[in-house]
């Protein structure tokens, strides 16, 4: 609108147009494939595993899992591989900007049958460094556990603030991970989001949430 257009609605006593508010993608936080399935199966050997990367390799290691699969003709035992995220809107410089966030940065889930064979496919293929699990051997996790991850991936999450500190024990009350209780690791006041540790995985873990999904114990 212009400006003698905006003069003129003020005059009129009307409040002038207001623009939709903006949401860009900043450089460098393209949207990139968290997920690929390789073969549609119901096979009930087929369990998902946690794979462990190099931090930052994730994506590359989604795709070169892809290549050494097809290379191996391992289709029919290594099935899909997912890269938990979620997108975000984030606040820098006063403007709000559409990240795509790693939930769990340095870690994928890897559906497979396991035997000697897709393990080492896995094990080799560059950037990983090892699978979870109980010593060397690779600890299936449960197919609600996926599924809460998956959820969370698809929420929406508010936007609400409140106040905590750092070490607080909390309850999750809100979202898929209802019921865990965890402590606070770091607080976002600006984006209004708090960082809990949570056992996932047999691990802590931190878990970005929005400040009314958390309650203090």
């Amino acid at each position: 609108m212009s400006k003698k257009n905006k003069k003129k609605e003020l005059q009129a006593g009307k409040e002038p147009e207001k623009k939709a508010e903006e949401v860009i993608t900043p450089p460098g936080n393209k949207p990139f494939e968290n997920h690929i399935v390789i073969t549609k199966s119901e096979d009930s050997r087929a369990k998902w595993y946690v794979v462990h990367t190099y931090s930052g390799h994730e994506v590359k290691v989604l795709s070169s899992l892809r290549q050494r699969v097809a290379a191996m003709k391992l289709e029919q035992k290594i099935l899909e591989a997912l890269i938990p995220t979620q997108e975000r809107i984030q606040i820098r410089a006063g403007r709000k900007h559409q990240i795509t966030e790693k939930m769990f940065p340095g870690y994928l889930l890897v559906r497979m049958i396991l035997d000697d064979e897709s393990w080492l496919a896995v094990r080799t293929t560059e950037g990983v460094t090892g699978f979870i699990g109980v010593g060397n051997k690779p600890t299936p996790i449960a197919d609600n556990e996926v599924e809460v991850i998956e959820k969370f991936m698809a929420m929406e999450a508010p936007k609400f603030k409140a106040k905590f500190t750092v070490g607080e024990a909390v309850k999750i009350v809100d979202g898929p991970f209802a019921e865990f209780l965890g402590s606070i690791e770091s607080i976002d006041e600006e984006r209004g989001k708090v960082k809990v540790l949570v056992s996932i995985f047999g691990r802590e873990t931190p878990v970005e949430l929005d400040f009314l999904q958390v309650k203090k114990i």
